[in-house]
């Protein structure tokens, strides 16, 4: 949530950002409205219970006949306090509930507009001609059944569309990606997580996915317990309730779990092969700094993913997301795109996004500075979606006999291989 001292302060700024976003302007004015109920109730509850301590005071003192004046006034005071708290505790809640619909304020720098408004940073990497190299490339799911390494087929007769099977070649190509992004991570310091899937609500509201993105996640209604899609929210809740010392910040995260997303609203979008999946296996980089670093953090997170590309041997590019398509936690946010050689576009592999203090104020997690105890700020970044990375390093590394040149960075994790091989004609 925002600060309500900058909603106070300069409340323009929040109808700009709710405009760019192209959400909900009013709520502003709504949320003003509600906390100045909040600060006025909470100014009378505090007036009436000091007038009645005072009255408490005077009782045992008093004569006998002013004493039974003072017990009927006393008696009045505990009917006023009553409902002063009442009031305070339903401007308190309105509040609250007006804050956590409102999304983080989006940073100057960001592109206006919708998902297609994006602008382009920078582009890495050479697009194959595969016209002059003689042959048509094949998608990744007729690559990956040659292989012997995707099954969507049984997946759909187990689980239904949008899911699928890895095997032989495809199962150790995953445990490969995980490996070495992990290797990669803790190189740069970030520390190895496992962290759970199934989160309790005040986890997943915290970190800003039950809003506009609630449609998409899958929910336990029995155990009242979320699926995540990202352990960036585990990752986010880890510190919960705690002060963290501004010492030992920035606190880097690398985190693995399999993420679980209902993928509503993309009926027909996707459906063939592995791109846009109901389960799938992600690493996911999570840091804390302190606010002042927010944005050298953002930098930085996005300069690994680069390097992991880069690394994958795939052309890609950069994109500062637009606002539209932010998401409700992020002020920015960077996408990677990898070049898909059967689509002919470019499709999104990572993303790394700032979300300042905003998941630290639902979260309460804060720093103490000396002697200021402040909330700190949270970023993301995917380091490694592994279906989709499937997907990019089939495609650009197949060869014209079917098979798939292996990056000299996942050797090491898949015994040696160079080049994985089709099993079937």
């Amino acid at each position: 949530m925002i600060d309500l001292r900058l909603l106070r302060e300069d409340p323009d700024r929040v109808r700009a950002s709710q405009r760019a976003r192209g959400e909900d302007v009013g709520l502003v004015d709504a949320l003003l409205s509600a906390d100045e109920r909040r600060r006025s109730s909470g100014v009378r509850f505090d007036e009436l219970r000091s007038e009645q301590k005072g009255l408490g005071r005077l009782i045992p003192k008093a004569s006998p006949e002013e004493r039974a004046e003072l017990l009927r006034k006393a008696e009045q005071l505990k009917t006023d306090v009553k409902a002063a708290e009442a009031a305070q505790n339903e401007a308190d809640d309105e509040t609250r509930r007006l804050l956590l619909k409102l999304g983080n304020i989006v940073h100057e720098d960001v592109p206006v507009g919708g998902e297609e408004d994006f602008v382009v940073l920078e582009t890495h990497g050479t697009v194959r001609d595969f016209g002059a190299e003689g042959f048509e490339p094949k998608d990744h799911l007729e690559l990956g059944e040659a292989l012997g390494a995707i099954d969507v087929e049984r997946a759909a007769k187990v689980s239904g569309s949008r899911f699928y099977y890895l095997t032989g070649v495809g199962a150790l190509l995953e445990l490969a990606l995980v490996n070495a992004a992990i290797a990669r991570a803790t190189e740069a310091g970030f520390i190895p997580m496992l962290t759970p899937t199934l989160v309790r609500p005040r986890a997943m509201e915290g970190t800003g996915f039950l809003g506009q993105a609630a449609e998409n996640v899958y929910h336990l209604e029995k155990d009242d317990y979320y699926l995540v899609g990202t352990s960036e929210v585990p990752l986010a809740a880890y510190h919960m309730d705690e002060i963290l010392d501004a010492e030992k910040l920035p606190l880097r995260y690398a985190g693995f779990s399999p993420c679980y997303r209902r993928e509503a609203g993309t009926y027909g979008k996707d459906t063939r092969g592995i791109f846009r999946v109901h389960q799938f296996d992600k690493v996911e980089m999570f840091s804390y700094v302190v606010p002042e670093d927010a944005e050298a953090e953002h930098k930085r997170l996005l300069d690994w993913e680069k390097q992991w590309l880069t690394a994958l041997e795939l052309p890609f590019q950069v994109i500062d997301v637009a606002t539209g398509d932010l998401g409700a936690s992020a002020s920015r946010k960077y996408d990677c795109e990898a070049w898909i050689p059967t689509q002919g576009k470019y499709r999104e592999l990572t993303s790394a996004s700032n979300c300042d203090s905003f998941q630290a104020r639902r979260l309460s997690v804060r720093m103490r500075d000396g002697k200021k105890v402040q909330p700190l700020a949270t970023l993301n970044g995917t380091l490694c979606a592994v279906p989709r990375t499937i997907v990019a390093l089939l495609e650009n590394h197949q060869q014209a006999d079917g098979s798939v040149r292996v990056p000299p960075v996942l050797r090491p994790y898949l015994g040696g291989r160079e080049v994985l091989e089709p099993v079937s004609k």
